[in-house]
């Protein structure tokens, strides 16, 4: 029997302590942060299953779900307190963690992920698999967080034999009730409310060109080790599979949970992470024998995501409901909140004052700058974008920054890490699209539709130049385009030749109405190497002589009408 469209329009229900105050209203719709709920409203805070209509002969199960946290610490209190409501109304439930704890925030520079996993042990995760971020500082530094924690990790396609690091800690094995933590299985079997449930992990291959796992540890295909797994769960008698994985939703490189729930028969539940994908209801895909039910939470703790899932007897999904739930309306645990504000936060509040350069000239940003006209800011960012893109694509040669992503002017003198939160608060990834010529057009014509206005969606460019005329209609403002595919001369831009861009996601998944982009990238063809745009300036202007920047206007963007 399918599973209906309908049962899963219906099965969700709110998680949120603040929606129980009488100010709650107020409160959600306040720009800024909420107030803090009533001591009434944190006691009787509850978790409200997002399945209706249960039939008790059917097994139910509780995930909570996090990914992509990337050392985004600020409101793991209010993480803490989400759990802890589910565990209250759900004592038998499972958390689990997706990948990229790493990186991200001072948080990790200062700490290499330890102030994240002393939070995970509190919470009680029940088991994480690896992100490509895990693997940014060599597997000695994620050899120090697996010893240290309080879980089990799971990861069916990365072979640790040949790492001396990691395979201390490494069993090529689908573990039965692991009782030691701090290892890594390929998978284990939980048991949960009188069930047993098989999770495995998988990694995105990526991770070789994206990071840096070293050599010797080994990468395997995503879909024939979810095969193996699938088939060495149904042997040991297990018919209520996760497949826990890091190889993004609709990722276009190479891997991703889409094909993995199409390929791989057998999997009722994929918990997944790498595209920072926001699903606020769970996705079902009927390929094969069962439905596959698909979940991810978004990014940087901004939610706990749950899902209730409900199984027949012979190990199928009947009904299911999920929710994210925001964070942002749920007060902080005072232990956790303590914890942070003594032991980490002070460290990290210092480190804001760091000064990681020099800049001789005021960096121009802001509103409306960078959102109508070239600004040499812009200009800087956008060439420590496609060095950094280089690096992993050699054949990148563009690059693109919306410029309602860069919020400040600095003035000069010293550049301290402060400043360079001020200018890129949003922490956005790299993205690198595959795009013609001819798309590429098309995205400076939305560029530029507002000017003389700002737009926030107004693109700062490097490797690029182009002239555009304001006067002119929508659509038929841009007038030349020239492009270094040597990375020193300009050339015309062949409107039927493929380039390698480089962006942020927020715009390659089609921000600020970039639908161009947004048809490149679910035809696959946006790779996410996931690297943070204020760790990617800061490296940029660390590398230039004397650490010292001068950057200029240099007429990439001209408009004829002036």
């Amino acid at each position: 029997m399918k599973v209906q469209k309908t049962l899963y329009r219906k099965f969700f229900s709110v998680l949120t302590a603040a929606a129980m105050m009488t100010t709650a209203t107020a409160a959600l719709a306040a720009p800024k942060e909420p107030p803090a709920p009533s001591v009434k409203a944190q006691a009787n805070a509850s978790y409200e299953s997002a399945l209706h209509n249960k039939d008790k002969s059917n097994y139910t199960l509780t995930i909570m779900h996090t990914n992509d946290t990337h050392a985004h610490l600020d409101n793991v209190a209010r993480r803490i307190t989400a759990i802890k409501q589910v565990r209250e109304a759900h004592p038998s439930s499972l958390l689990l963690d997706a990948g990229d704890v790493f990186s991200g925030t001072l948080y990790f520079n200062k700490y290499e992920g330890l102030a994240d996993l002393e939070f995970m042990n509190l919470a009680g995760y029940d088991a994480m698999t690896f992100g490509n971020h895990e693997f940014d500082k060599g597997t000695a530094t994620l050899a120090n967080f697996v010893k240290g924690a309080g879980f089990p990790f799971v990861s069916a396609n990365v072979d640790f034999k040949q790492d001396g690091n990691i395979n201390p800690y490494f069993n090529d094995e689908i573990k039965n009730n692991p009782k030691r933590n701090g290892e890594i299985y390929n998978g284990i079997i939980k048991k949960v409310n009188g069930e047993r449930i098989g999770i495995f992990g998988l990694t995105t291959a990526e991770t070789v060109d994206i990071s840096s796992p070293g050599p010797d540890v080994v990468f395997q295909n995503y879909l024939e080790e979810a095969k193996q797994a699938v088939k060495s769960f149904k042997e040991k008698g297990v018919n209520k599979i996760i497949a826990l994985t890091h190889i993004g939703y609709d990722d276009g490189g190479g891997d991703n949970d889409l094909t993995l729930a199409k390929e791989v028969d057998g999997i009722d539940v994929i918990v997944g992470g790498h595209t920072h994908t926001k699903l606020d209801q769970p996705v079902v895909v009927e390929a094969g024998k069962e439905p596959t039910v698909i979940v991810q939470a978004n990014e940087y703790s901004k939610y706990l995501g749950t899902l209730d899932v409900q199984f027949d007897k012979k190990g199928k999904i009947v009904n299911f409901g999920g929710k994210l739930v925001d964070l942002s309306q749920v007060p902080e645990d005072p232990e956790a909140a303590q914890i942070l504000e003594t032991k980490y936060k002070p460290a990290v509040v210092e480190m804001q004052k760091t000064v990681i350069g020099k800049t001789t000239v005021d960096l121009i940003g802001g509103n409306p700058p960078a959102r109508t006209v070239e600004t040499n800011l812009g200009n800087l960012i956008t060439d420590g974008m496609l060095a950094k893109a280089k690096t992993i694509n050699s054949e990148t040669v563009i690059a693109f920054q919306n410029g309602g992503g860069i919020r400040a002017t600095v003035p000069a003198g010293n550049i301290t890490l402060a400043n360079v939160f001020e200018i890129m608060p949003f922490g956005n990834s790299l993205g690198i699209m595959k795009l013609t010529g001819a798309e590429i057009k098309e995205a400076l014509e939305i560029s530029v539709k507002d000017a003389p206005k700002a737009f926030g969606g107004f693109l700062q460019v490097s490797g690029l130049k182009f002239t555009y005329d304001s006067s002119q209609p929508v659509g038929q403002r841009v007038k030349s385009i020239d492009v270094k595919e040597d990375g020193v001369n300009y050339v015309p831009l062949d409107p039927n030749k493929t380039y390698v861009v480089a962006t942020n996601t927020f715009t390659a998944k089609g921000g600020d109405g970039f639908t161009v982009f947004a048809k490149a990238y679910s035809e696959g063809r946006v790779s996410e190497p996931g690297y943070v745009d204020w760790e990617t300036f800061t490296e940029y202007v660390s590398a230039q002589e004397d650490k010292t920047v001068s950057p200029s206007v240099e007429g990439r963007i001209v408009n004829l009408a002036n």
